[in-house]
């Protein structure tokens, strides 16, 4: 087969979530072990980071790697979905996996999968496992898709595990309570393997203290040890950061623009050093070069990604409660004349509370991805206009974006975003 046929092959034939959302769900690991066994278990050779939480994982991830890089390492990046190609999913020091490769694992694996019909992200992941192997990577730094207990990438045993933070996303699968969701994303806990809390939060405190009792973790929230402060953005447009760890205190500077990144860095810095006491060779060098040059290190796309000036132009791929609450604090610290919201959704998430929190002095634009998961953009629409919000309907994404533009005047702001999917399909991205 062809690159484009082998692809064509794995989205007809394994179901995605992404796509089609409940229905492509496992809740057992029975197919990843599997899959791992007749792949010769390459996920048991592997260093690895293992990344959890609500939001903030993928940008950790890309952080992490990109300092691991800066350090001199070979890194094995997985992350998901996928923006525009679906090699971006495995990278190792930021080059995506090749696409012959891609090919050659389908060819090899396609009876087995047949035989054992994995989910598309239960294949993703054994091919990932398989490629970090075959190049033997220094260390790979793997994201989880979902949870944490149940998720596929939930077979191997790290050098340290991250949490970044918790709140309400998946609720159908993950519990309708921060406690709950909590327990499921502490399922990455292993026995003895020290595990970093981005964030301390009241709710889900003693939910993680108390899997670290039981696995005789070491457990270290981040913000106990390392203060992090926003102090603005330098002459290059790069974010800085005052930190204070334990008495040393010194400035970052990262290429991520949005405000959110605050939250995730203590974090980030504390699962630096914790490598450090494993004895990995990270210099104050590479952290600092690591965290200046995510960007270009790693080809990470979508966080406050700014696309335009005059008018100012950004999307982030921020989705739920939490990350649409940060976006509006950023918006609202910026200065523009009006107000231009290109927004789309899924059809399988409660938005009334993200539609409270979004702006009610702009005018929207819903619009709709082309994948069976994107809520009718119609019914987006009437449940915006309930929720006091002005607006109108194109439902392709880059005719949204045209309108916007069209529109707007070169003192005004458009936001581009409400979903992963809506920012996956921007032309110019």
């Amino acid at each position: 087969m062809t690159y484009q046929e082998t692809l064509d092959y794995l989205f007809n034939a394994l179901p995605m979530f992404q796509r089609i959302g409940v229905a492509a769900y496992r809740n057992d690991l029975n197919n990843t072990l599997a899959f791992c066994s007749y792949l010769g278990n390459p996920e048991r050779n592997l260093k690895c980071v293992h990344v959890a939480g609500t939001n903030g994982k993928g940008s950790t991830s890309h952080a992490l790697c990109s300092v691991l890089m800066e350090a001199g390492y070979k890194v094995g990046l997985y992350t998901s979905p996928h923006l525009k190609s679906f090699t971006e999913r495995i990278k190792i020091n930021g080059l995506d996996i090749p696409e012959k490769d891609v090919v050659e694992f389908v060819a090899d694996t396609k009876n087995f999968l047949e035989e054992l019909k994995p989910s598309f992200f239960e294949m993703t992941v054994g091919m990932a496992f398989w490629y970090f192997a075959k190049e033997k990577v220094d260390i790979a730094v793997i994201e989880v898709g979902m949870g944490g207990r149940l998720d596929s990438t939930n077979v191997i045993i790290p050098e340290v595990s991250v949490i970044t933070n918790i709140g309400f996303d998946h609720m159908q699968f993950l519990g309708n309570t921060l406690p709950l969701i909590a327990g499921e994303k502490a399922g990455i806990i292993k026995p003895n393997v020290p595990v970093v809390i981005s964030q301390k939060q009241h709710e889900t405190f003693s939910v993680f203290q108390k899997k670290a009792e039981e696995t005789h973790a070491p457990i270290y929230f981040a913000e106990d040890f390392i203060k992090v402060k926003r102090s603005g953005l330098n002459s290059s447009g790069k974010r800085s950061f005052e930190i204070s760890d334990e008495g040393n205190e010194y400035a970052i500077e990262i290429d991520l623009h949005g405000n959110y990144q605050e939250k995730n860095l203590a974090g980030i810095l504390q699962t630096i050093k914790i490598l450090k006491l494993l004895k990995w060779k990270i210099g104050d060098a590479a952290v600092k070069n690591g965290l200046s040059k995510i960007v270009s290190n790693t080809g990470l796309k979508g966080r406050w990604q700014i696309l335009g000036e005059n008018p100012f132009i950004v999307c982030d791929t921020g989705h739920n409660e939490d990350g649409i609450r940060l976006i509006v604090e950023q918006i609202n610290e910026l200065d523009f004349e009006r107000l231009f919201m290109v927004i789309g959704m899924v059809n399988d998430k409660d938005i009334s509370k993200v539609l409270s929190i979004l702006p009610k002095n702009a005018w929207y634009i819903f619009c709709q991805a082309t994948i069976p998961r994107a809520m009718d953009a119609e019914e987006l629409a009437k449940k915006a206009f309930e929720a006091g919000l002005k607006g109108e309907i194109i439902r392709d994404v880059n005719l949204a974006i045209e309108k916007a533009e069209n529109l707007a005047s070169k003192e005004d702001l458009i936001f581009i975003g409400g979903s992963t999917f809506v920012v996956a399909e921007i032309n110019d991205l």
